[in-house]
C-alpha cells in the first residue's frame, strides 16, 4: 500500500470554495464494510473500495481490509479524529479524486455517514445537484445484526440501539433513553458499553433497567468482535451481565419480557403464539387470519396459551 506521511492538506475556503468549471468531478464513497470478515462484505462495498483511488479510515478498520488496499493511497486516523477524516476525504474529492471513507458495520449506524454529511453541508456541498463532488452511501451489515445472527433470533420483535458513550452525548440523555426503552419493553442493543476509562456507565444502565421493570433473569448476549478472529460469545442474564469482561469491541443484547433461551439460542418471539398454536400451526379459537389480534377484557390475546407454557 502507498501510505503517504504528509500532513492533511489545508482546506479550501468553506462554503465559497468553487473549483474551475473544467475540473473533473470527484466522488466520495461512504462505505460500510460489515463486521470485518470478507464473507460479509457486500458486492457493492467491495466494488466501491476497488474503485477508490484513496481510502481513509480508523486504523483498526484499515487493518481489517488491508488485503483489498494494494496500490491505493491510504490514510489511517485515530480515535477522536473523525472530523479530520471527513475534511481530508472531501478535500481530496474536490481535487477530482475518488475517495472511500470507510467504517465497519453500517456506515449510517454510529458510523461516519452522519459527520460526513454534516461537514459537507457546512462546507457548501449541494447534494445531488453538486457539480464538484458526487457522494454515494454504501450500506453494510451493522454490529447489531451480526451479533444477532450469532446468538439466535433476538431481534424478531421491536428493538432499539443505545450507545453508552457519553463522549458526545450527555449522560442524562442516555439515561432517559435507557429508561424509555426499558419501560417500552424493547429488546435493547448496547453499543460502546464500556471502555478502560468509562467503567461506571454499564453498571448504572443495568441498575436503571432493574429499577424500571426488566427482570433479573432476562436473557442477555455479550458478543465481542463478531465474525473476527477474536470472536467471543457469552449467553447470560441481566443480573450477571457486569460479571463478564466487556469493552469497546463488545455489543450487548438485552432481551425483552418474552425473550428466552431455546436450545442454546436467544429467541424473541414475534407473536405468532398469540394467534396460532406454534406446534401445529392451527389458528387459535376466537382469532382470525389477517385481522388485528383480538384481546379479552384483561388485554390478553383470546385463546393464547398461558404465560410460561
Amino acid at each position: 500500500m502507498n501510505e503517504p506521511r504528509a500532513q492533511t492538506p489545508p482546506r479550501p475556503g468553506g462554503a465559497g470554495e468553487d473549483p474551475s468549471p473544467h475540473a473533473r468531478r470527484g466522488k466520495l464513497l461512504l462505505v460500510g464494510f460489515g463486521p470485518g470478515a470478507h464473507d460479509h462484505l457486500s458486492f457493492r462495498a467491495r466494488a466501491a473500495i476497488a474503485e477508490a483511488e484513496v481510502v481513509i479510515g480508523y486504523s483498526t478498520y484499515i487493518k481489517l481490509i488491508a488485503d483489498l488496499l494494494d496500490g491505493k493511497e491510504v490514510h489511517r486516523k485515530g480515535m477522536s479524529e473523525e472530523l479530520d477524516r471527513v475534511h481530508l476525504a472531501y478535500d481530496l474529492a474536490l481535487e477530482g479524486r475518488t475517495v472511500a471513507l470507510i467504517s465497519s458495520g453500517d456506515i449510517c449506524v454510529y458510523g461516519m455517514a452522519g459527520p460526513a454529511l454534516e461537514v459537507l453541508a457546512a462546507r457548501g456541498w449541494r447534494g445531488l445537484d453538486d457539480e464538484r463532488v458526487e457522494v454515494e452511501v454504501v450500506p453494510g451489515i451493522s454490529a447489531v445484526n451480526a451479533v444477532a445472527s450469532l446468538v439466535g433470533a433476538p431481534l424478531t420483535h421491536d428493538y432499539c440501539t443505545i450507545s453508552l458513550s457519553d463522549l458526545l452525548t450527555p449522560w442524562p440523555v442516555i439515561e432517559r433513553r435507557v429508561i424509555a426503552a426499558t419501560e417500552g419493553d424493547f429488546v435493547i442493543a448496547l453499543y460502546n458499553p464500556q471502555s478502560k476509562r468509562r467503567t461506571w456507565q454499564l453498571p448504572r444502565t443495568v441498575e436503571l433497567m432493574l429499577e424500571h421493570g426488566r427482570a433479573p433473569h432476562t436473557p442477555v448476549a455479550i458478543v465481542k468482535s463478531a465474525y473476527r478472529k477474536r470472536q467471543n460469545i457469552v449467553l447470560t442474564t441481566l443480573d450477571d451481565l457486569c460479571n463478564h469482561p466487556i469493552g469497546m469491541l463488545t455489543t450487548v443484547l438485552i432481551g425483552n419480557s418474552h425473550t428466552r433461551f431455546t436450545a442454546g439460542r436467544m429467541v424473541t418471539p414475534r407473536g405468532y403464539g398469540n394467534k396460532y398454536d406454534v406446534e401445529t400451526g392451527a389458528l387459535r379459537e376466537g382469532q382470525q387470519r389477517l385481522r388485528s389480534l383480538r384481546l379479552d377484557a384483561d388485554g390478553r390475546p383470546i385463546g393464547a396459551a398461558p404465560e410460561g407454557t
